[in-house]
C-alpha cells in the first residue's frame, strides 16, 4: 500500500480529533504513513498529540506521528489536509445567536444558516485562505478536506477563488438515515438512501432496502403518519408537503427558512457542550496515562475523511455517501457555481461527484434561494464589505427587517472585526 502525508489543521479540537484518530488507527492501508498534527493552543496540541502516540502505540498502527504549532512547516510535502479549525467556537457562536434574537429575528441555531452565517463566514474565511494560499506555495496537489463550518461557504470560496482540490466531509447523511429508519421501525443497517442538496439541507431522494433494493418511501409515508408527534416535527411536516424528507435536523434545516423558527428557538446547548468537554478531556487524559483502556476508542468514527484519503491514495474507486463540492452541474437545476452535497466516487485521478439531474422544482426553489445568499456572503468575507454583508442580510428570509439588519451588522461586525479582512 503507498504511504502519504496526512495534516491536520485544528487537531487539538477533541471531538474531530478523536473521530479522526479512530479511523486513522483502525486503517491498516495508513501504515507506514505520517500524521501531523497542527493547533495554535499549545496545551490542546499536546493533549491530542499525546493521544494519537497513545492510540498509535496500543493500536500498532505503524504511523509516525508528529505535532507543531507552524503551519506551513507542516504542510510541506503534505498529499492530504483535513481541517477542523474554528475561531472561539463556542463564544462567537452564541453572539451569532443571541445578538439577532435581541432584535426580533426568529431562528435556530445561527451557524450555516441566517445572520449567523454570514460572520460565521466572515470570520473564518480569511483563515481559510490563509491555508489556501500556504497550500498553493507548499503543497499544491494536496488535497483539503474539510470538517469546519460553515461548510457549503468554505468550499464556495475555496472552489472560486483558489486551485485548492478540496472537499467538505459531513454526517449529516446518516443523521438522515437514522431519522426516517426510526419512523419506519427498522434497522438502518438494512436500508441505503441517496441525498442531494445543501449542507445541512439535503432531501432524500431515495431509500431503498439495502439487500432488495425495493422502495421503502411507501413504508415511511405510512409510518409517518401515526409515529410519534414530538420527533423531529418539523423535518415530517417538510416531508409531507414536499414529498421529500428533509436532512438532517429540524434545527439544522430550521436554519434556511422563515418560518423555521418553528423547528425550535432555543438554540445550541452551550452549557452541555462545556460540560461534555469537561468530561471528554478528563477521559482523555485518563487514557493517556493507562488509568483508563484506550481499546474501546478502536471502533469506526462514522466520519468519511479516512475513506476518501485511503480510496485516493490507492485507486480504490470508493463510493463516499455525502460529500460537499463545488456543483460544476451535479445538481443540473442549481447554479453551476453553487457549493452542493451529493454523493461523489474517490480514486487516484480525484473526486468525482455524482450526477443527480434535476431536483423537484419547489426543493431546488428553496434551495436557489441559499445559494444566492450564501455567494453573496462569500463575497462580503473575501472583500470585506459591510456594504455587501448588508445586502446579503437582507435577501435571506430569516431577516425581518431592514432596521434589525442595520443593528445585527453594526453589532456582530464589531464582535467579529479583529478577524474581518479582505482576502483577495
Amino acid at each position: 500500500m503507498n504511504k502519504t502525508k496526512i495534516v491536520f489543521i485544528g487537531a487539538g479540537s477533541m471531538s474531530f480529533g478523536l473521530s479522526v484518530f479512530r479511523d486513522v488507527f483502525t486503517t491498516d492501508e495508513l501504515r507506514g504513513s505520517e500524521l501531523c498534527l497542527v493547533d495554535i493552543d499549545k496545551d490542546n496540541l499536546s493533549r491530542m498529540y499525546r493521544l494519537a502516540l497513545k492510540m498509535n502505540e496500543v493500536s500498532n498502527a505503524g504511523l509516525k506521528i508528529t505535532c507543531t504549532t507552524d503551519r506551513r512547516e507542516a504542510l510541506d510535502g503534505a498529499e492530504f489536509v483535513i481541517n477542523s479549525i474554528a475561531i472561539e467556537r463556542c463564544r462567537l457562536w452564541k453572539h451569532d445567536f443571541e445578538v439577532p434574537k435581541k432584535y426580533g429575528v426568529r431562528h435556530t441555531l445561527g451557524e450555516n444558516g441566517g445572520p449567523g452565517a454570514l460572520f460565521f463566514t466572515m470570520r473564518t474565511l480569511p483563515i481559510i485562505f490563509d491555508i489556501a494560499r500556504d497550500m498553493e506555495e507548499l503543497c499544491p496537489n494536496a488535497y483539503f478536506l474539510n470538517f469546519s463550518n460553515p461548510e457549503s461557504r468554505i468550499i464556495l470560496a475555496l472552489g472560486k477563488y483558489t486551485k485548492i482540490k478540496c472537499m467538505g466531509l459531513c454526517h449529516g447523511i446518516f443523521m438522515g438515515k437514522d431519522t426516517v429508519a426510526r419512523i419506519m421501525e427498522v434497522d438502518e443497517n438494512t436500508i441505503d438512501v441517496l441525498g442531494a442538496g445543501l449542507n445541512h439541507f439535503q432531501w432524500l431522494l431515495e431509500i431503498r432496502d439495502k439487500a432488495t433494493g425495493k422502495d421503502m418511501y411507501p413504508l415511511l409515508k405510512e409510518k409517518n403518519k401515526t409515529y410519534d408527534l414530538n420527533f423531529m416535527p418539523f423535518s415530517r411536516k417538510l416531508f409531507e408537503i414536499f414529498g421529500l424528507f428533509p436532512s438532517c435536523s429540524d434545527d439544522h434545516i430550521g436554519e434556511y427558512l422563515a418560518y423555521g423558527w418553528e423547528a425550535g428557538e432555543e438554540g445550541y446547548d452551550f452549557e452541555a457542550d462545556e460540560r461534555g468537554r469537561i468530561i471528554l478531556k478528563q477521559e482523555i487524559e485518563e487514557k493517556i496515562a493507562g488509568t483508563k483502556s484506550v481499546e474501546d476508542w478502536f471502533t469506526p468514527s462514522g466520519e468519511r475523511v479516512v475513506h476518501v484519503i485511503t480510496g485516493i491514495l490507492n485507486n480504490k474507486k470508493s463510493y463516499i455517501e455525502s460529500g460537499i463540492v463545488y456543483n460544476r452541474g451535479s445538481i443540473s437545476n442549481l447554479p453551476y457555481d453553487a457549493a452542493v452535497e451529493v454523493p461523489v466516487m474517490v480514486d487516484a485521478s480525484g473526486i468525482h461527484p455524482i450526477s443527480i439531474g434535476d431536483l423537484p422544482p419547489a426543493i431546488a426553489a428553496l434551495l436557489s434561494v441559499q445559494v444566492f445568499i450564501q455567494q453573496l456572503s462569500v463575497e462580503a468575507a473575501v472583500k470585506a464589505s459591510k456594504e455587501l454583508a448588508l445586502q446579503a442580510l437582507l435577501i435571506d428570509p430569516v431577516i425581518n427587517s431592514i432596521d434589525a439588519a442595520y443593528k445585527i451588522l453594526d453589532e456582530l461586525w464589531e464582535i467579529n472585526k479583529p478577524y474581518i479582512r479582505s482576502c483577495i
